[in-house]
């Protein structure tokens, strides 16, 4: 098979993804951390959580689609400031189920706000219909051909 490299306009367009993937990620970690004390790990778990209920450690990193072990640092991490607590599995010996405690559940319900605010108005407020529709589009086709 030939090598095909990128267009001059896509090699553009996928550069200009890169650096929008990275800076919306640190502007987020940064207002999380600026306002809640929260990083962008923790946001991540605790929205997952909030939205899964009482979780396999397993299945968590699956939903994040992170490594067991970033997921057991940062469950660790979270579970010393209370935001999460992490339960010996009744049932498998191996496993663990993780939780959200009522202290992470009023640090989500604290970050929330401003974390949606940044992201519509960085990503949503100026699309018309038509844009966000063509974005939903490239977004799922490309996670499609990804598969899981």
């Amino acid at each position: 098979m030939a090598l095909r490299w990128l267009t001059e306009d896509q090699q553009l367009i996928w550069r200009n993804y890169l650096e929008l993937g990275t800076r919306l990620q640190v502007a987020m970690n940064r207002q999380l951390q600026a306002r809640c004390g929260l990083s962008l790990a923790d946001y991540e778990v605790l929205v997952a959580l909030s939205e899964r209920g009482p979780v396999r450690v397993l299945g968590l990193a699956a939903a994040l689609g992170w490594e067991q072990s970033r997921v057991s640092h940062q469950l660790r991490r979270m579970r010393d400031r209370d935001l999460l607590e992490r339960r010996d599995s009744t049932e498998d010996r191996r496993g663990a189920t993780v939780e959200i405690t009522v202290a992470g559940r009023e640090a989500l319900a604290s970050a929330a706000p401003d974390h949606v605010a940044l992201v519509r108005s960085v990503l949503f407020d100026e699309m018309t219909p038509a844009q966000l529709r063509g974005f939903d589009e490239v977004i799922v086709a490309a996670l499609e051909r990804l598969g899981d």
